[in-house]
């Protein structure tokens, strides 16, 4: 391999090895899995509409599997973005600034949280599991204001909370890079 790498996934190891950051290290072995956890959930999301709408034709149905691909898609991609344009960029010999790295890294890890943060935002106020209405808990602890703030986003708008993580990561990238 001339390049270094070949294709996204070659570009894990690729990123990994040629990065001086640790703590980039460290987000490229993150990321690898929460993208794989990510990608395992649609695909499985997936194949479940497939099996409980195989008897219907088409239609809104076909667009609604098609949904779930793209919505797998806007959460996967600003989270391989670091690692494909820093490897990218020491494929090339581009230099970068110093604590670029870093900063895409801090800029990473912040969109993971912010996924995890806007699944926090959906939560309706009460919703049936198993037959059974379900309130969700009240905001308690050290992050109970972040809690109640996330809580306060009408759950139509928590799609607003991992789009801001990811504009970070392109903002970071942007001016760093």
């Amino acid at each position: 391999m001339a390049d270094g790498y070949n294709g996204v996934f070659g570009a894990f190891p690729y990123a990994f090895r040629s990065s001086r950051s640790l703590l980039f290290k460290s987000y490229v072995l993150v990321s690898a899995a929460a993208v794989s956890l990510v990608s395992l959930l649609v695909v499985i999301g997936v194949v479940v509409l497939v099996g409980n709408t195989a008897a219907v034709q088409g239609g809104s149905l076909t667009l609604s599997r098609a949904f779930y691909i793209v919505v797998g898609l806007l959460v996967v991609l600003p989270a391989i973005a670091p690692t494909l344009v820093v490897a990218r960029r020491h494929r090339r010999d581009i230099e970068s600034r110093d604590g670029y790295e870093t900063a895409l890294a801090v800029a990473g890890f912040l969109f993971l949280l912010s996924l995890y943060l806007g699944l926090v935002a959906s939560m309706p106020e009460t919703f049936v599991l198993d037959g059974e209405t379900v309130t969700r808990p009240a905001p308690a602890g050290v992050f109970a204001p972040v809690v109640a703030a996330l809580y306060a986003i009408p759950p139509a708008f928590s799609w607003v909370v991992p789009l801001a993580g990811a504009l970070l990561v392109g903002a970071v990238h942007r001016i760093l890079g």
